[in-house]
């Protein structure tokens, strides 16, 4: 069964909401896109991190392990995400729900 967090962002990613939280002792302020679990069996998100504090620059993309995540809300807002994609992502290996292809291809 998933954890509470996991219920929470896959909610987000499906009503396409902002999420408000606490990982690593900081606040963020993210947009999850793909949500599963990592070669390792964790439950993570990839998500687009825009507002909040960061040990880097911000906007970027996050692998956020669910397991750490606390304090989660939802809220509305702008959608935001990077821009076009360099590489191939490699934090979700088994892909539960992916924004692009199980939210938005369906409209």
């Amino acid at each position: 069964m998933p954890s509470k967090a996991y219920a929470r962002f896959r909610e987000a990613i499906l009503t396409e909401q902002q999420v408000v939280c606490s990982y690593d002792d900081r606040p963020r302020e993210l947009c999850p896109h793909i949500i599963g679990h990592s070669k390792s069996g964790e439950e993570v998100v990839l998500a687009w991190q825009f507002a909040g504090e960061s040990s880097g620059k911000l906007p970027q993309w996050r692998c956020l392990r669910l397991a750490q995540v606390s304090a989660i809300s939802l809220r509305k807002g702008r959608w935001h995400e990077g821009g076009s994609h360099r590489t191939e992502q490699t934090c979700v290996s088994a892909i539960d729900l992916d924004i692009n292809i199980h939210v938005r291809k369906r409209r």
